[in-house]
């Protein structure tokens, strides 16, 4: 009996003693001053690796997440969890620690458990919606965190973007109002209301709202859709000089070219409206639409449908008469169609347009010796 009361003495006192050997002081000095790194080996320095102590499990995997020291940090976490099982904020900790690592499936299946915990759970709710694998996925849950809170304004700005991608504009619209209307100093959302008050057939608010943002910031996406607004009110000398606006800073686009060639027809300024046109169509046309077409009229070739490939190539000279094009209309004119003389013009295309000789050696050793055999032949 006596025995047994002194082992028990004996472990107790072990316990004060490790229980008074942390020095507080340091420790405190060590989260203030964001030395979470130092915090946790020192409490490692103390207490034993096989520790079950839930409050020690816990500081040291907050001290090694905040430190970056992600494995380390999972594995305290896991201890925590196995003794206290579904503890939320542990199991969010987890989430946190996957979604850093990229490890999705780990964080979706703890945000998961965490739903089955607590079906009300927003957060839970918004994180998923991250997650989310599909279109269908993500809309589903940013639609439950945003009934749970549907003054959030990142789940509106989300859920509204999700809506008016489903062209569901009015829906779209609402869903920030809410949010806009819990927070009227909140410019991203309110920026983000203008395409679908515009969608929405509500110009004067378009207005209205651009006017109050421009005086925060100048913002060429506000600019443009103020711009859509005061066409609409057939207020064409504003639409105009707001679409200037973004011509002079070089950030012009095919739309707002479109609009300002309206304007001026409106207006009856038919040589500006004219200048315009054309610019809209130049904006419109890529760089790189004469190399698409000459891909498709490849593509016909592969496919021995010639008629569609001849057409491809002839399409994409309208953009751009590259040599490229002409080598091709060559050959298929040489090797397909049988068609000698329109084969020799091309292959004489090719070569007036200078091709690089470095890059096009063996294309442009081609085409001289086709052009020799087929102007030497009887068929031409």
């Amino acid at each position: 009996m006596k025995f047994w009361l002194s082992v028990l003495l004996i472990t107790f006192s072990f316990k004060n003693i490790a229980a008074q050997t942390i020095d507080k002081e340091k420790l405190l000095e060590y989260y203030e001053t964001q030395r979470y790194a130092e915090a946790a080996q020192y409490l490692q320095s103390i207490y034993p690796e096989d520790t079950k102590d839930v409050k020690v499990l816990s500081q040291m995997a907050y001290c090694n997440m905040m430190s970056g020291k992600l494995p380390e940090a999972e594995k305290n976490y896991l201890k925590v969890n196995a003794v206290e099982p579904n503890n939320l904020p542990v199991l969010f900790s987890l989430v946190h620690i996957n979604s850093r690592r990229g490890n999705a499936t780990k964080a979706k299946a703890y945000l998961l458990e965490i739903i089955q915990l607590d079906s009300l759970n927003f957060t839970a709710y918004k994180q998923m919606s991250g997650f989310a694998d599909t279109p269908d996925a993500k809309l589903k849950y940013l639609k439950k965190a945003n009934a749970l809170n549907n003054t959030d304004p990142d789940i509106a700005f989300d859920l509204s973007t999700a809506y008016r991608e489903l062209k569901q504009y009015q829906q779209a619209y609402d869903i920030l109002k809410t949010a806009i209307d819990a927070d009227n100093g909140n410019f991203t959302l309110q920026q983000a209301q203008l395409p679908l008050a515009n969608q929405l057939g509500k110009y004067k608010e378009v207005i209205e709202t651009g006017e109050k943002l421009m005086k925060e910031n100048t913002d060429v996406n506000v600019i443009n859709e103020m711009g859509q607004a005061f066409f609409y009110l057939k207020d064409y000398q504003r639409c105009t000089a707001l679409f200037k606006t973004l011509e002079n800073l070089g950030v012009q686009n095919e739309g707002t070219l479109y609009f300002m060639a309206l304007s001026y027809r409106e207006l009856k300024e038919y040589d500006k409206a004219a200048v315009y046109a054309k610019k809209t169509i130049d904006e419109a046309i890529s760089d790189h639409t004469a190399l698409y077409y000459t891909a498709l009229g490849g593509i016909y070739e592969d496919n021995n449908k010639f008629t569609d490939a001849l057409e491809a190539y002839k399409r994409g000279l309208t953009f751009d008469n590259g040599s490229n094009i002409y080598y091709r209309l060559g050959l298929l004119y040489d090797q397909n169609l049988k068609q000698p003389k329109n084969a020799v013009l091309y292959y004489n295309l090719y070569l007036k347009n200078k091709p690089d000789p470095e890059k096009e050696k063996e294309q442009i050793t081609y085409a001289k010796a086709r052009l020799e055999a087929l102007t030497n032949s009887k068929k031409v």
